[in-house]
């Protein structure tokens, strides 16, 4: 193992996905936001409310609420998940994100895994990584993707002009044949759906910043401990970013969930329909927020073969020792075998050696992917209640404990 030095953290730039960028200065500017993020429950309703009460008043002006309309406003669950629970979740999750990973990042150097000799690429890496987040480029043209482009790309693919055939919408009526957005239509098609888009999309760029992080982080030259009692050879922490990132996650659920009470509710559709979609939505979240994590998969692997070798080279010596000292009669004739720390210190090397070979290909374990697992289908656990009635599922309940 190379030789380290000993330094501290504060000489890294500061890192953050969120504390960046047009949009948050803009938020800034309006006071929406402080510059350490504060003010959130402000920008969550103000946020919220501008995208979802509009909706709101204007379904009641045209009558169509909670009736008049083949889905009426406050019948529409996938709106209502929407707009009153995943975006707050998405507004709110910066604060904790911002929190969170800053002390992720920072273990990579009070850990001494970025070695004093490394720390200039790793600050280049940070410094890349936040040039990226306040480019105004590249905000600019999500942007302009969304609020331009993003209502033909979604027309075409959803088929707006069909969804207002028959009975209609709240947001969309049948008119000669074909359909035509009402009042609360127009609201939701320009301002609300890219408004929540904007802030998805925005997102996913953030996890991308954050993703390419950690694979140029992976690509310096670490300096791992193959003895590391975290099975990852002093990678583990990164698995408690997971944390960081768990409103999003269950705002995903959430958005899976609200994409299914709809048919289930109101078109006879059944949760088991859904299997295919439960599926691809818990896959495609583990490899969003576990997948930039195999970025360090290939350094634990050559962790791993090393720290076998070179722990392999050393127990051959220390047992052939031994064996000459107490097995072949080599000890002194005063020294007794009773007391001697060389049995504990050979059981010492056995364990280290064991812990080697159990380092794990991955930097988190099977209780990071059972906690993204479980955040993601918390919102869908509800739509169960569709299957089993409220009052069997209770008496079952209580039949198992009495």
């Amino acid at each position: 193992m190379k030789t380290t030095h000993t330094h501290s953290s504060h000489e890294l730039p500061d890192f953050s996905l969120v504390l960046g960028g047009p949009l948050f200065q803009l938020l800034v500017r309006s006071r929406l936001a402080t510059p350490g993020l504060e003010l959130m429950k402000r920008r969550i309703v103000i946020i919220t409310l501008f995208a979802w009460l509009p909706l709101l008043l204007l379904s009641l002006i045209d009558g169509k609420a909670w009736r008049g309309a083949g889905l009426p406003f406050l019948y529409d669950i996938e709106m209502q998940v929407r707009f009153l629970i995943a975006l707050p979740l998405y507004i709110g999750a910066e604060l904790l994100v911002n929190q969170r990973l800053r002390l992720v990042v920072k273990q990579f150097v009070e850990r001494d895994i970025i070695t004093e000799e490394v720390l200039p690429r790793f600050k280049e890496v940070l410094d890349s990584a936040m040039r990226l987040r306040n480019s105004v480029a590249i905000e600019l043209v999500l942007f302009i993707l969304i609020f331009v482009g993003g209502h033909y790309f979604w027309s075409a693919i959803s088929g707006i002009d069909k969804i207002g055939t028959g009975t209609g919408t709240w947001y969309a009526a049948a008119a000669d044949g074909g359909t035509r957005l009402t009042p609360a239509g127009f609201w939701y098609v320009f301002v609300s759906r890219p408004l929540f888009q904007f802030i998805v999309v925005r997102w996913y760029f953030r996890l991308f910043l954050w993703a390419r992080f950690l694979w140029q982080s992976s690509r310096l030259e670490l300096n791992l401990i193959p003895t590391h009692p975290d099975r990852a050879a002093g990678l583990g922490f990164l698995g408690a970013s997971i944390a960081a990132f768990t409103p999003l996650i269950v705002a995903h659920g959430s958005l899976l969930a609200g994409l299914m009470a709809n048919p289930i509710l109101f078109a006879a559709a059944k949760l088991t329909d859904f299997k295919m979609e439960i599926i691809g939505g818990v896959a495609v979240l583990l490899l969003l927020f576990l997948g930039p994590l195999l970025a360090f998969t290939p350094r634990l692997l050559r962790a791993k073969r090393i720290g076998l070798r070179e722990y392999g080279m050393l127990a051959s010596r220390y047992v052939k020792e031994f064996d000459l000292k107490w097995v072949r009669g080599g000890a002194a004739e005063d020294e007794q075998l009773i007391g001697s720390g060389d049995i504990q210190s050979l059981a010492d090397l056995g364990n280290s050696f064991q812990v080697i070979r159990d380092i794990q290909p991955f930097p988190f374990g099977k209780d990071t992917v059972i906690r993204v697992l479980v955040m993601t289908l918390i919102p869908v656990s509800p739509l169960v209640l569709t299957m089993i009635p409220l009052e069997e599922l209770i008496r079952k309940l209580l039949g198992a404990i009495f």
